[in-house]
């Protein structure tokens, strides 16, 4: 487990996750495979202190500005929200399911503070990698951490995006909590039985050589996503039906027969999915190799055999179209003995 404790400060860190596939058929009772690459990381610090207190970040939550142009500016390249909101959420979800369960947490106070180098709206799950860090921060801090199941811990992280509007599913919260490759079956049944999916850790040696190819200044597609949400929810038969072979896709890839397509590049198409999103996914194509969204958009992950010459065209071909590539290190399981124990507990 990835977490530091030193005269009870306790320091969690929740690594960047690539929808590998059948994402986005986890909103819709399907079945996805993720994994948690080391590139990226979100780190919650805990201190206790007098007043509980949550500590803007000197650069994610800017409140003081030279002049209005550059607060403008800010908000137009960064957008409104940096991570306090989402430290205060998941603080608020954490006492709730606490008291609701009847899980006594002992009268002192803390101090949050976090840091991230997950890039912004880049599908690699930036906002639930510190809500997962903070949540972990909680736990130890008020020694609950055998009291809360590992399945239903992905459940309140979402709920905590949840509270600030934030659309998305259990699938990124459930790898970054358990960390490595995750095989992951949201079918209706388990979620109703439950109350989570069904969550099998995999081999990461099963992974070939993969590349992450990212936009530094990504568009968000929460809106897109309302709309296939809706569709579905009218019964709408494309949508439905999509769903279950996006879905489809996880399961044979789990048998090792899939080959690396995306949902997302499925269901929404060429409008919705933006020019930037499509480019990154042609640049690799062009040179022969296969890739995907990692998520809703903003980044891609691709094949590469490693030690061939396409690897170099691909580098090449990203840097003439302004994209960063790096080779992709996968994070193994973060669940330590006492998570592993908690696997039991329903």
């Amino acid at each position: 487990m990835d977490v530091k404790m030193k005269s009870e400060l306790i320091e969690h860190k929740a690594y960047a996750r690539v929808g590998f596939l059948g994402n986005p058929s986890d909103v819709y009772f399907g079945k996805t495979i993720s994994f948690s690459l080391a590139n990226f990381c979100a780190t919650v610090t805990l201190r206790p202190s007098e007043e509980l207190t949550i500590q803007p970040h000197p650069l994610h939550d800017l409140v003081r500005f030279a002049s209005l142009s550059q607060l403008v500016n800010r908000l137009t390249s960064e957008g409104y929200y940096g991570g306090v909101r989402l430290l205060m959420a998941i603080c608020k979800v954490f006492y709730a399911h606490c008291t609701q369960n009847n899980i006594h947490l002992r009268q002192s106070n803390f101090t949050l503070s976090y840091d991230t180098n997950i890039p912004r709206q880049a599908g690699l799950s930036g906002s639930s990698g510190i809500v997962c860090a903070a949540l972990n921060c909680l736990l130890d801090f008020y020694h609950v951490r055998h009291l809360i199941s590992v399945p239903l811990r992905p459940n309140l992280i979402l709920a905590a995006e949840k509270e600030l509007g934030i659309v998305a599913g259990l699938q990124d919260r459930v790898a970054q909590v358990y960390g490595g490759l995750v095989y992951m079956d949201f079918s209706e049944e388990n979620m109703d039985k439950l109350g989570h999916g069904i969550y099998t850790p995999m081999d990461t040696s099963l992974l070939p050589p993969l590349y992450l190819i990212y936009a530094e200044n990504p568009s968000d597609s929460g809106k897109v996503h309302s709309k296939v949400r809706q569709r579905w929810l009218d019964g709408d038969e494309f949508i439905v039906s999509s769903m279950l072979e996006i879905a489809n896709i996880a399961e044979e890839g789990r048998n090792g027969a899939s080959p690396l397509v995306g949902g997302h590049e499925l269901m929404f198409g060429d409008d919705a999915l933006g020019a930037v999103n499509l480019k990154m996914v042609e640049v690799a194509r062009k040179v022969g190799a296969a890739s995907k969204f990692t998520g809703s958009g903003g980044a891609v992950v691709a094949f590469c055999p490693e030690g061939t010459s396409q690897v170099k065209l691909l580098e090449d071909e990203c840097q003439k179209e302004g994209f960063v590539i790096q080779p992709i290190e996968i994070f193994p399981s973060r669940l330590n003995e006492i998570d592993l124990k908690t696997l039991q507990i329903k």
